[in-house]
Formats: C-alpha cells, structure tokens, sequence
C-alpha cells in the first residue's frame, strides 16, 4: 500500500502531472459554467442553444490559442511551465471535445432558422423562413405597435400577445 501512495505522490509532483491536472480544472470549471446555465428553470430549446453554439466557438478559439501557448482564459494553466507537447496535447484534445459538441448538437444546428424565427419573429429574415409563414411575418412586422409590445414582454407573452392580436383583429 506504502508503494502505491509512494508512487502518487511522485506524480503528484511531476510538472507534467500537475500541468496536466490544471488543465483538466480550468476545462471543467467551463463546461460547469455551462451546465449551470443549460439548467435554468423554464428555458427554452433555442435558448439553450445560444448558449452551446458560442460555447462551441470558445472551443475552437480556445485550441488555435493553446497551440499558440496563449492561456489567457486558462488561469491555473497560465501558472504552469507548459511545454509545446503538452500545450499541442491541450489543443487536440479541445478539438475532439469541440467535434463532439457539434455532433451531439447536430439536431439543434439543423434547425436552427426555426430558432431564430422563434427568439425574434418581428426581426428575422423573412427569406429563410418556410414559404407559408412569410405573408404572416411581412404583416407582423410592418406592424411597429405590435413589435414594440412584444420586445417588451418575455417570451411567452410576446407570442400570446401575437396570438390574441391575430385571433381577435385587435
């Protein structure tokens, strides 16, 4: 038993190790930030989204800059002494997680006109929307009142203010 706790501490003390161990922190303090606001009480699929889509770009820029040795947003990293190895390590292993965020969130990505239709129905692209909605929207959104009732409501309400007005001509 000695020699196994005998042999931990020796990697506990290799700087490759503790290199090692303060990326892992620094990447899932990350992903818990993200977690936290994946959980929020009463969001919406296309909100959950605009918070995975950056998260994946953060991905992207955060390998290209620790293959450049720039670890800027990894603050107990930046504390280390990162060999070219380690920090090459780094970056790929950010490119695989980045990959796999994009294949898991596939579905999201193939609609996510619908999303922004849904977020903002007054300012969307009425070109990108389904052929059947675009009379609806030109009308909804030649309507300056009705545009300002619903960017100052939530969400939900927008839409139900949206509905009454076309179910009742108001």
């Amino acid at each position: 038993m000695q020699d196994i706790s005998c042999d931990f501490l020796n990697e506990m003390e290799s700087d490759k190790w503790v290199c090692d161990f303060a990326f892992a922190v620094d990447i899932m303090q990350k992903l818990n930030e993200l977690n936290t606001k994946l959980q929020g009480k009463g969001i919406f699929a296309h909100e959950m989204y605009l918070e995975v889509k950056p998260f994946q770009w953060k991905l992207g820029l955060f390998a290209k800059q620790l293959n450049e040795q720039k670890f800027i947003h990894f603050p107990l990293l930046k504390t280390q002494s990162v060999t070219q190895e380690s920090s090459d390590k780094y970056s790929s292993q950010l490119m695989a997680l980045q990959k796999e965020f994009i294949r898991r969130f596939a579905d999201f990505k193939a609609v996510e006109g619908l999303f922004d239709l849904l977020n903002s129905p007054l300012a969307c692209d009425i070109e990108t929307t389904t052929k059947e909605l675009q009379i609806e929207l030109i009308h909804l959104q030649a309507d300056n009142s009705l545009k300002m009732m619903f960017e100052s409501k939530p969400l939900v309400e927008g839409f139900m203010l949206l509905y009454i007005q076309k179910s009742f001509k108001i």
